[in-house]
């Protein structure tokens, strides 16, 4: 990461440490005691390494993260309740869940934590601030912040407060391992991914993917094209979709035609499905075909799942092809959070190099031009003396 600070750079014993992490995970509805469970912990387990360094290494600790869209109020539905009992039972330590973190009292509290706990602040957008990025929030939350480390690739592409207006008031800041972690992977992809490199490409709207591929038809030598984006592209050739499939915006077939034209201008194969189950899943040829296709893969990269997966009856295309390619001798990386959770499905997870937390940061991340959450940590070389690094 070119001039930005690792967490390891930091001298954060007993330093008030904001770390911006990305917990929002789904959960499922209340129970008869109006519990709420994790469906899908990915983006918890990742972002564990990094708080047990912060913890081990004499940090007092203040985790910070949103959950879903509560648009500025206070809902129960929304509370990292069920995060906090879920660290604490990873960690082994309290965690201590803050709701009124904007006292007072709540200041003095982080002047009494010991090095080595941890405090997790209630929901950020229960705050309308957070969203809107207002100064007199960003402000608030730099005022018990020595240090801030950014571990939430999931919101780097947001210019909220947590995530771009606070790091601007802080002097001494970083980033967490996940961070680095979805760079390392990432970043090839941009400038020189061992090659043959292809891309697979699933859901829906081609036009939220259309500058990423753009991006990456630079680099890649074929393009596979499933689930309900496939339409996009099959009405563009002219050709009719089956019956029950959702018909695909005019917006979303323009792109199809600027892709294809692109693909075609640069010679690169773009595969399509040449059989499907009622539109809702790639059929078995298609996988067949796919599978075929990638065997002599060096680098892939999967954004979205080849059909319905979550419904049974159209999850053996995305299933198969997960399969498939787990057997491949290749870098493999899934970037989105439904195709993450049907290669988790599939049972072939850990055969995957990299499943990426982030799912609009990682369309953003491959268009090329940076994430503001990401650049706010920036330093200049040139400027920076060692004890900006101090602790002290």
């Amino acid at each position: 990461m070119k001039n930005i600070h690792s967490i390891r750079d930091l001298r954060i014993a007993n330093q008030r440490v904001f770390m911006r992490v990305d917990f929002n995970v789904p959960l499922s509805e209340p129970d008869a005691e109006g519990q709420r469970k994790i469906l899908e912990d990915n983006r918890i387990q990742e972002s564990i390494p990094c708080i047990k360094y912060a913890l081990e290494n004499g940090a007092r600790l203040i985790l910070a993260s949103h959950l879903g869209r509560p648009d500025g109020k206070v809902s129960p539905e929304y509370s990292l309740e069920p995060i906090a009992a879920y660290l604490a039972e990873a960690l082994g330590v309290e965690v201590l869940l803050a709701e009124d973190y904007l006292s007072e009292g709540f200041e003095l509290l982080v002047q009494t934590m010991k090095p080595g706990t941890v405090i997790l602040l209630e929901n950020l957008r229960f705050h309308g601030a957070e969203e809107a990025n207002q100064p007199e929030f960003c402000h608030a939350l730099a005022r018990f912040t020595d240090i801030y480390v950014s571990d939430a690739f999931g919101t780097a592409h947001r210019k909220h407060a947590s995530t771009y207006g606070l790091p601007q008031l802080i002097a001494k800041k970083g980033a967490g391992f996940l961070i680095e972690k979805e760079l390392e992977f990432l970043e090839p992809l941009l400038k020189g991914p061992a090659k043959p490199f292809y891309l697979v490409l699933g859901g829906s709207k081609v036009s939220d993917k259309i500058k990423m591929v753009d991006q990456l038809l630079k680099h890649v030598q074929g393009v596979l094209i499933g689930g309900a984006m496939a339409h996009a592209f099959t009405k563009a050739k002219g050709m009719t979709l089956p019956p029950k499939a959702k018909q695909p915006a005019d917006s979303d077939v323009d792109c199809a035609r600027t892709i294809m034209r692109d693909a075609e201008r640069r010679e690169i194969p773009l595969l399509l499905p040449v059989d499907t189950l009622e539109g809702f899943d790639i059929g078995p040829r298609t996988v067949m075909a796919f599978s075929d296709f990638l065997t002599n893969a060096k680098t892939i990269f999967w954004n979205g799942p080849l059909g319905w997966f979550e419904n049974p009856e159209y999850a053996s295309g995305t299933m198969n092809v997960a399969k498939a390619i787990a057997k491949i001798q290749a870098i493999k990386i899934v970037g989105g959070g439904d195709t993450v959770s049907a290669i988790k499905l599939s049972g072939v997870a850990e055969s995957y190099n990299h499943l990426s937390t982030g799912g609009g940061a990682v369309l953003k991340y491959l268009e090329g031009k940076g994430l503001p959450g990401i650049d706010v940590l920036k330093f200049d070389p040139k400027r920076v003396e060692p004890a900006v690094l101090s602790g002290e």
